[in-house]
């Protein structure tokens, strides 16, 4: 039988963040084991790890419980700070299908963190049929957008539609189509929505909707965190080194902090927080 580990990830509380499935050794394990796997776990995503012959090196699948994604962020940090528990904190390589990810691992006082340092990212507009298309299946007017914000395609490993609600309100007040926005999505190939309302300068409320890997709603999205910090470069608002914290889950229940450095000079964008062991 092979060892699931489960982990909430964005969190030091089993009962916040996004759960995440970590199989530290997939030796063996073809496609559909894995796929088999990660439908029996249920969490948005499970990671599956296959070390090499370099220490610290893993070539890492991720798979929901629909489908196969190129990079999960929250199984990321999910199954460092796994590794850190096991064999202590340090540096490590993550071969991805998106790239190599670098994760750095620390533990302070008992806690353990881990940053991942994504691939390049990059964001431009989104067509606007494309952004009317989400709108319907969102059941969200044109005008709960704020114009301040234009909506654009970001990406970090897998890209995500990145869309600025006008008020807390309209973003606290999720109730969408699963099945239209799911068709929408895979026809444009987003992972997920990051839907988001700016609280200050350096806190960001977001939440994302992932009906294509048959998950209604992810509690913390490190890819789309990263994602984020690509719009907000591209946008011209980071003029020198930046962090923000965006804050996810809190409407369902499940609140992750997921804290964000984006440097205006390198297209790689930093994501770190902790992760809690479930059971």
């Amino acid at each position: 039988m092979t060892d699931v580990l489960r982990y909430a990830a964005f969190t030091t509380d089993p009962a916040g963040g996004n759960p995440a499935g970590v199989v530290l050794d997939a030796t063996g394990l073809d496609d559909a084991a894995m796929q088999r796997i990660a439908a029996e776990v249920g969490y948005a995503e499970t990671a599956f790890l296959v070390p090499s012959d370099e220490p610290r090196r893993f070539t890492v699948r991720y798979f929901s419980p629909l489908v196969e994604v190129a990079f999960c962020g929250h199984a990321t940090i999910a199954t460092a700070v796994a590794l850190a528990r096991r064999d202590g904190p340090g540096e490590l390589l993550f071969e991805t299908q998106a790239g190599p990810v670098p994760v750095h691992t620390t533990s302070v006082d008992g806690e353990v963190r881990a940053a991942l340092v994504s691939v390049p990212s990059r964001s431009a507009p989104a067509p606007a049929d494309d952004v009317a298309a989400a709108l319907a299946a969102l059941r969200w007017a044109p005008d709960d957008l704020d114009p301040a914000w234009p909506a654009h395609v970001a990406f970090a490993g897998v890209p995500h539609l990145v869309l600025g609600a006008r008020t807390r309100a309209r973003l606290a007040d999720l109730d969408y189509d699963f099945d239209a926005l799911a068709e929408v999505m895979r026809e444009r190939g987003w992972i997920t929505l990051q839907l988001f309302w700016p609280r200050d300068e350096h806190t960001v409320h977001v939440r994302d909707p992932f009906p294509v890997g048959g998950v209604v709603e992810d509690p913390a999205t490190g890819a789309a965190a990263a994602a984020f910090g690509a719009y907000l470069r591209e946008l011209g608002l980071v003029t020198a080194p930046r962090r923000l914290t965006l804050i996810q889950g809190e409407d369902m229940g499940r609140r992750s902090e997921l804290v964000v450095d984006i440097d205006p000079d390198d297209p790689r964008v930093r994501v770190s927080g902790s992760a809690a062991v479930i059971g």
